[in-house]
This record gives C-alpha cells, sequence and structure tokens, in this order.
C-alpha cells in the first residue's frame, strides 16, 4: 500500500511539473500600442509595431510572426552599414526577463512583405506571433498613417555633397537589403 501511494504521489508531482512546464509563453507577454503602418497600393511591403511585455522571470523568444494581409512575414532590425541604415531578417526577438521589447520605426520590427492589398488608415489587421515554446498570441491592430513617422538621422556626405549633414526623413524611401528574399 506504501509503494502504491508513494507511485501516485511521483506520478502527482511529475504530472504538476508537467503543467508548469506546459505553460505558454504567448500568456506571460502582454503586448501594447499595436500598429501597422499604412501602405500605398504597389508598395512592397509594410511594418508593424508593438511594445511586448514580459511578466515572467524568464526571457522570452519571439521566433515568428504571419497574417493574412501579407505573402511574407518576418522578424527584422535596422543597421547602420557605414552611415546607411539598411533592414536585416533576424532568426528571433529576445524579450528580457521582466521586462520589455518595444518594436519601433528605425529599430526591431515585423515586416509585412508583399502586401495582399493596400493597407489603409482606419483598417484593421491581425497579425500572429509565436514564441519560442510554439505558443501564439494574436494581435489586432489599426492601420496608421505614414505621415508623421518619421526617423531622423544624419546621412554620410556622398561624393557630390549632396547630403552634407542634411536631415533625411525616413518618410521617404529608405535603402531596403533582403537580400534573403530570391
Amino acid at each position: 500500500m506504501k509503494k502504491t501511494l508513494s507511485i501516485l504521489s511521483l506520478s502527482l508531482i511529475t504530472s504538476l511539473a508537467s503543467f508548469a512546464v506546459m505553460a505558454n509563453q504567448a500568456d506571460d507577454i502582454d503586448v501594447s500600442a499595436p500598429f501597422a503602418r499604412e501602405v500605398p497600393p504597389g508598395a512592397p511591403a509594410s511594418a508593424s509595431f508593438m511594445t511586448l511585455e514580459n511578466k515572467s522571470a524568464q526571457a522570452i523568444k519571439l521566433t515568428a510572426a504571419n497574417s493574412t494581409v501579407a505573402q511574407t512575414v518576418e522578424l527584422h532590425t535596422h543597421t547602420n552599414d557605414n552611415g546607411v541604415m539598411r533592414m536585416r531578417k533576424v532568426e528571433f526577438i529576445e524579450i528580457p526577463a521582466s521586462g520589455t521589447t518595444e518594436l519601433k520605426p528605425g529599430g526591431l520590427h515585423i515586416m509585412l512583405i508583399g502586401p495582399k492589398q493596400p493597407l489603409k488608415m482606419g483598417q484593421e489587421v491581425s497579425v500572429d506571433l509565436t514564441f519560442e515554446d510554439g505558443s501564439h498570441k494574436t494581435v489586432s491592430m489599426p492601420v496608421k498613417s505614414i505621415k508623421g513617422m518619421t526617423m531622423n538621422h544624419k546621412m554620410p556626405m556622398n561624393e557630390q555633397n549632396e547630403m552634407h549633414n542634411e536631415e533625411h526623413n525616413h518618410e521617404h524611401m529608405m535603402e531596403h537589403s533582403h537580400e534573403h528574399m530570391h
């Protein structure tokens, strides 16, 4: 009888431990201020931005995103390549334990490549976030106009001195590097 109780107790403890492991990371992430950037017809891409807050004591990785509004969805960051801002695909975006990670213009973001229709201000779109443990969180967000969403930084001087220390407004086109796309 004692052996049976010991086995049952061990089974219960194992089950409880497994349940704790099965708690999904998506439940530990709060999303605030999500939005997608408006794009005109024919634009090659848009982007989604938000703040991710991790309520757990462990770092959590966002490993993928998906949306029905785009042909391809990728996690991206901006890098400064000798004074030229370029977008680069990243394998994951880490949200630190008990911390936040901001996805914003000019930094980490979710690229919506090949929009299936123009994204217009006032529309709602959904982006499904996938975390390292395979759990998901679907985020609905408004589409906002790009007007007023600028990133200013100093551009390097070129041979013709055309951009010598002028502010470069990213409302216009930024150089995008999608070498991983074929």
